[in-house]
């Protein structure tokens, strides 16, 4: 973990440059430190980004958009990592999608989600990968 989750409105489809937002927002993750350690282990670091087709916003007036972003993390970490993590990830999407400001009106929104281990299974190989590509 974590994962980011972003659901965009497909009218942001050509313009929005999804890839591009998701490199942006696993490097934000990936240099998360706190205490002068990273927060977030890189082999956990999960950015996608999902295309809703069907959709209405507000009056449903055609120049209105949406994205929203979800990051899920593990239960633990000080609030102060939490809300530093939150700040860089808004800060990036609002600078993203700056350009299009007088072209659509986007509604953009970021939620943080913590969750236990309990419940969860995971079974993932690069951390071990990514390890030995230190040495």
């Amino acid at each position: 973990m974590p994962h980011l989750t972003i659901e965009y409105s497909g009218n942001l489809r050509e313009q929005g440059r999804f890839s591009q937002l998701c490199n942006d927002l696993a490097r934000a993750l990936a240099t998360q430190s706190f205490d002068n350690k990273l927060v977030y282990p890189l082999a956990g670091i999960r950015v996608r980004a999902i295309e809703v087709d069907a959709f209405c916003i507000a009056n449903g007036q055609v120049s209105a958009a949406f994205v929203h972003a979800n990051l899920k993390i593990g239960a633990g970490r000080p609030e102060v990592v939490k809300q530093a993590t939150g700040d860089a990830l808004f800060a990036i999407m609002t600078h993203h999608f700056e350009p299009l400001d007088e072209q659509v009106d986007i509604a953009l929104s970021l939620e943080l989600n913590e969750f236990s281990e309990a419940g969860t299974w995971k079974k993932n190989k690069l951390h071990a990968r990514l390890a030995a590509e230190k040495k």
